[in-house]
């Protein structure tokens, strides 16, 4: 294999914490990297199993004990929180989440993730209600 996408992990069930959800996770990304360490050494890894910034480190580490660690060959992505993001603003202005952008900075858990509104495309304000909402409905 020249690319390993690992969407594998469970998702975060009601009542379930962001550190429940890293602990299950993060067992199963190692269990994978093992896998790809023996199987394909050399491939790209694209990692999506949530919480990715947790996620990633680990399979990085994975690799260095392995000896096959790149930098340039291990990539988290995690656009949950942009989505969510988009949807919430796209509603608020009242049009289609496609013509919505709105960076999300941070990590994958409720005080790290920050989104900023203030560079929302297309340009727009927001009440500190719509600003709060915003905040909630991203980190659940």
């Amino acid at each position: 294999m020249d690319l390993v996408i690992i969407p594998a992990g469970v998702p975060r069930k009601p009542g379930m914490t962001r550190d429940d959800l890293f602990k299950i996770n993060a067992g199963i990304v190692r269990t994978l990297c093992e896998g790809i360490v023996k199987s394909c050494p050399r491939a790209i890894v694209n990692l999506i199993s949530n919480p990715v910034n947790s996620t990633v480190p680990i399979a990085a580490e994975v690799f260095k004990k392995a000896g096959t660690y790149d930098p340039r060959h291990l990539l988290g992505v995690n656009m949950l929180d942009v989505v969510r993001a988009n949807t919430f603003v796209a509603e608020v202005l009242g049009i289609d989440p496609r013509q919505v952008d709105v960076p999300v900075v941070g990590g994958h858990a409720g005080v790290t993730i920050l989104p900023l509104l203030s560079q929302v495309k297309p340009p727009s304000t927001f009440t500190p209600e719509e600003t709060d909402t915003t905040k909630t409905i991203i980190t659940n």
